[in-house]
């Protein structure tokens, strides 16, 4: 029977402090947490679930199945798990605090922006610019719609689009993430000056990804997406759709470390919306900080998507700003490292302002204890 672990911060807490014994500093002390589910999954069924306290869980695992403890100690180090900077030409990007990914679409299709910089160098290139000078980290570039049931790109067209701009924004410096799930895409974007590869597809689309991407040493994210090369929101069928897509993404980081993609360069992304229900999303924003039990930074992408719609009376793409910063400052609280967002100077005002809360510097928290 096939069995495994899983352990699930369930109680996040505020304190920064550093000695405190009743929690755990997450992803390098970007959250902390106090309290795990310990779960025990077989045949997909959930079989055990303990609420072990930090200072209890060496002993906890202990007490494991002898298969499961090795699994489930690797995951006790990764969720406290300091991650080193990721390097884009002469650019470095430190993780040890949030950062803001700005969507560039160069399409004419895509669900909320769609045709603004299509065929417009120059307005792409402003809104990058205006992008980098609110304080985004990288510029993500991307030239096909991912959007539900967008019309499919020729790989050539794809080129066409997202190459000019990632020349042009190259030499200014920027940090610059190329969203393709095609090789050749990929490797065009490369060679002009992308620093990352964003693929949808988590480099299941092109057989030749993985190989690309491992001879490059450029970081990759691997997104969660269930469906294949016609529809990636196809097939969004789960047992227990947080522990499904936690197990995805353990499978896909396999695979690109078994291509020779250092375990340093992959970043992983739960795929919000892509094949998934109202539920389900929320399922899986609510269980965020699982995420880093994986051992990789993680990236989180929800800005104007669909879900911020269906909880607010059907609000268009370009009314879904307040959505879109909650879930922004969810993820910030959750540990994520990256969040990906169309509406770059509100969220970045949002971040710094959180991280305002929290500045042991700016707040005397030991009055809260």
């Amino acid at each position: 029977m096939n069995e495994t672990v899983y352990l699930r911060p369930i109680a996040l807490t505020e304190s920064p402090q550093a000695d405190d014994p009743a929690a755990v500093r997450l992803a390098g002390g970007l959250a902390c947490a106090s309290r795990f589910a310990l779960l025990v999954r077989k045949d997909g069924r959930i079989v055990s679930r303990q609420v072990v306290g930090a200072g209890d869980m060496p002993e906890a695992i202990a007490r494991l199945p002898d298969a499961l403890v090795e699994e489930a100690r690797a995951q006790w180090v990764n969720l406290r798990k300091s991650h080193a900077p990721i390097g884009c030409g002469e650019r470095v990007l430190r993780l040890d605090q949030p950062l803001v990914m700005g969507i560039l679409n160069v399409t004419p299709d895509s669900f909320s922006d769609g045709g603004q910089f299509l065929d417009k160098p120059e307005t792409a290139l402003d809104h990058a610019a205006a992008m980098l000078a609110a304080g985004a980290a990288v510029i993500d570039v991307g030239g096909e719609s991912t959007r539900p049931n967008a019309a499919a790109v020729w790989e050539g067209d794809e080129v066409k689009r997202v190459v000019p701009v990632i020349e042009r924004l190259a030499a200014t410096g920027a940090a610059i993430s190329i969203d393709s799930r095609r090789s050749s895409v990929i490797a065009a974007a490369l060679a002009a000056g992308a620093h990352i590869v964003n693929d949808v597809s988590a480099l299941r689309h092109d057989p030749r990804s993985l190989e690309i991407v491992a001879a490059s040493g450029a970081p990759v994210v691997l997104m969660h997406a269930p469906g294949g090369a016609d529809d990636l929101h196809a097939d969004g069928h789960y047992q227990d759709v947080v522990l499904d897509v936690f197990d995805d993404l353990r499978a896909r980081r396999d695979a690109a470390l078994a291509a020779g993609i250092a375990a340093e360069k992959i970043l992983l992304d739960p795929g919000i919306g892509f094949g998934k229900t109202l539920a389900d999303n929320l399922a899986l924003i609510n269980a965020l900080p699982l995420f880093h039990a994986l051992g990789q930074p993680v990236l989180f992408a929800a800005s104007r998507k669909r879900m911020i719609g269906a909880l607010s009376n059907e609000a268009p793409a370009h009314q879904r700003l307040g959505g879109s910063i909650t879930l922004a400052v969810k993820a910030f609280e959750a540990g994520c490292h990256m969040v990906r967002v169309h509406d770059v100077a509100d969220t970045v005002q949002a971040m710094r302002v959180w991280r305002g809360l929290r500045d042991a510097a700016l707040t005397d928290f030991s009055q809260l204890a």
